[in-house]
């Protein structure tokens, strides 16, 4: 449950901290299960059940990129960030020295 993992006392928490919170929890799930899905395709030697698990990670994808969305829409910040680096040709890491 996402607010196990609250830092700070939940009635403390901004409305806005909370859903930053959840998005970044889920985010954080559905990476994980790209992950989970990615590994269990490549070990698997089932061709049919293979492609079932490539499938599935590719929907987790689909789902943190709509979170992305969400923080980019809600958080100016993550706005900012977004535009900086996403679809961008170059260096990722030194872009500022370009």
């Amino acid at each position: 449950m996402s607010s196990e993992t609250l830092h700070a006392p939940r009635e403390r928490l901004s409305k806005e901290t909370l859903a930053m919170h959840h998005a970044i929890t889920s985010l954080m799930e559905e990476m994980e299960a790209v992950d989970w899905y990615r590994q269990r395709a490549d070990d698997c030697e089932d061709p049919a059940l293979k492609d079932i698990l490539l499938h599935n990670m590719r929907e987790e994808m689909e789902h943190a990129c709509m979170v992305i969305e969400w923080l980019r829409r809600n958080n100016k910040d993550f706005a900012g960030f977004l535009d900086e680096f996403v679809y961008k040709d170059g260096d990722i890491a030194h872009h500022h020295e370009d």
